[in-house]
């Protein structure tokens, strides 16, 4: 069940990235005027970030597997309007029906916690995250080969099938599970606000991970403008494959749920978030060395800063997901959409970086945001709340 979880959450999260790389053809494609097509990858993140605040909390007042299927379709009916659209406005309608509905990971990473037993749901959240980031960073590389093969409307079909099949497959293994809350939908909403303020925990971890979901964003929202340049030259297909390498960096989420769960949270927070920095300080600092040489760095640098990000991520789910089974969708849905927040201002920091001060301003940017975490973490030794 942990195992088909990973996978499902993956497999959604992925539809979030399908376009990124596709900008330039699905803009041709549709009619979408160059200025605006930054709406395609924009209008994603809004409805995704709008699914965490009014979909997600969801999972806490109504059956789960039911929620999870009703927007696995909304999802897979917007992926076959993007496949067959002929025009920006409803590419662009589809995109953001895509995003709404892609947060139907983000209910079965709760779910998974509920279903887990407290003293390994560390290690089981764990895992359920290791998918959901394999999904986020192979998107990128996956759609760009079927892209090159098939044509952009392939990916969009075969995410299309593939997410009908898994809903099935949901339908068929996931249990019930009916949450015990009888409040309405508005009271559901309006108790967010407050549980924001009232979590400490929840704030800490959120802030932390904004910032290195800030600087994962940065990075690879601008290093494939950095191969592709004349410093490195890469194709598109050896850009795929420099983002694959990164993938290796997943394997530090069971890692960080295992040690959350033996009480060592406070020290795999400070490795994550020194890694983010690692990540960025490296290149900055040693830029002799040839071609190989310099290829070789920004690789391990973005192992490195995905296992920060990976490992900062499971660690904060650990966190807020024992303060209690009632509260577990909303505090998810808080946690994702203010740390997916710092993933949008990363990528709008990065491209304009990188637009007028290089490949060195992108660093110093990037630096900055596990740099600030690294601020934030040094008070939990002098405030009196454990933050986890």
């Amino acid at each position: 069940m942990v195992w088909l979880m990973a996978i499902a959450t993956g497999l959604i999260v992925a539809n979030l990235y399908f376009a990124q790389p596709l900008v330039g053809p699905i803009s041709q494609a549709t009619g979408l005027n160059p200025g605006a097509a930054g709406l395609i990858v924009t209008l994603t993140q809004i409805g995704y970030c709008l699914g965490l605040i009014f979909i997600v909390p969801l999972g806490d007042l109504v059956e789960n597997r039911k929620l999870i299927l009703c927007a696995l379709a909304l999802t897979a009916l917007s992926l076959l309007a993007a496949a067959f659209s002929n025009s920006a406005a409803l590419f662009l309608a589809a995109a953001f029906c895509i995003g709404l509905g892609s947060v139907a990971a983000q209910v079965v990473v709760p779910f998974a916690a509920h279903l887990s037993k407290p003293e390994t749901r560390g290690q089981t959240v764990g895992t359920v995250m290791s998918g959901l980031l394999l999904g986020i960073m192979l998107a990128r590389p996956v759609s760009s080969l079927v892209t090159d093969a098939l044509g952009w409307h392939a990916i969009f079909v075969i995410s299309a099938i593939g997410t009908g099949v898994l809903a099935l497959v949901l339908r068929s293994k996931l249990p019930q599970r009916v949450p015990a809350h009888a409040m309405s939908y508005g009271a559901l909403l309006g108790s967010m606000w407050h549980l924001l303020k009232t979590t400490p925990v929840l704030r800490r971890r959120a802030a932390y991970q904004f910032c290195m979901f800030g600087a994962f964003s940065l990075f690879w929202t601008t290093v494939p403008l950095e191969l592709a340049g004349p410093a490195f030259g890469l194709s598109q297909t050896g850009i795929a494959l420099f983002a694959l390498a990164g993938v290796a960096g997943a394997i530090a989420s069971p890692i960080a749920g295992r040690r959350a769960d033996q009480g060592k949270s406070r020290s795999t927070t400070a490795m994550a978030l020194g890694a983010g920095a690692l990540a960025f300080a490296a290149p900055l600092l040693f830029t002799s060395g040839g071609y190989t040489a310099q290829l070789a760095l920004l690789v391990c640098a973005s192992i490195v800063l995905d296992m920060g990000v990976s490992a900062n991520l499971v660690t904060g789910q650990r966190a807020i997901y024992a303060l209690g089974a009632e509260v577990r969708s909303r505090l998810n849905g808080l946690y994702m959409s203010i740390f997916f927040m710092g993933g949008a201002l990363g990528s709008l920091l990065g491209g304009w970086m990188f637009a007028h001060h290089g490949w060195h301003g992108v660093l110093l940017a990037g630096l900055a945001f596990p740099a600030a975490a690294l601020a934030v973490y040094a008070t939990e030794f002098t405030s009196s709340r454990n933050a986890a």
